[in-house]
């Protein structure tokens, strides 16, 4: 089961910043992220959202191999396979990259749009669904950023568990 924890920063590079750290720690197998998504509230201006999977970005490439292969197909059988390919590929992405825009994966985008319009202005907010993670060696490596818990789908005591961690990670 993943657990949702959202962390706020001071400055608006910060949750890009450790958001890259957590996808080096994945490399590592110290911390398995499902999805993450970053918000960013400059001093002026709207927030902007920025998603870790694009999934319009994923539809229009499945699409495009599986329109091409299909239109390859019905093109041999009025023996013109290559412009079949092409309509086929071209009307395939088209379908596919609607179908990614129009998907939701990983965290709720309307949550993220709900809770992002709350942060101050000049902050980032991280958001991220983790499977699970080795807290003591991740809280080393991005509490130099002095991450607030804004939200978690951790049990009581383990959210407590893990601001006690970043305080005492932050006083040293």
């Amino acid at each position: 089961m993943a657990d949702l924890v959202v962390l706020s920063f001071d400055g608006v590079d910060s949750a890009d910043a450790v958001l890259t750290k957590l996808r080096q720690l994945k490399k590592q197998e110290l911390i398995d992220l499902l999805d993450a998504c970053v918000v960013v509230r400059p001093e002026e201006g709207d927030i902007h959202i920025k998603q870790s999977v694009n999934m319009t970005r994923i539809g229009a490439s499945t699409g495009l191999s599986t329109g091409a292969i299909v239109g390859m197909l019905a093109g041999i059988l009025v023996l013109n396979p290559l412009a079949g390919m092409a309509v086929g590929g071209l009307a395939g992405a088209a379908m596919g990259a609607l179908g990614g825009s129009l998907s939701d994966y990983g965290i709720n985008d309307d949550f993220i749009k709900e809770l992002g319009e709350t942060i101050q202005p000049n902050s980032s907010t991280l958001f991220l669904l983790v499977a699970k993670a080795t807290p003591d060696k991740v809280i080393a490596e991005i509490e130099q950023y002095d991450p607030k818990i804004l939200q978690t789908s951790l049990s009581q005591e383990q959210e407590d568990k893990l601001r006690e961690a970043l305080a005492a990670a932050h006083s040293q």
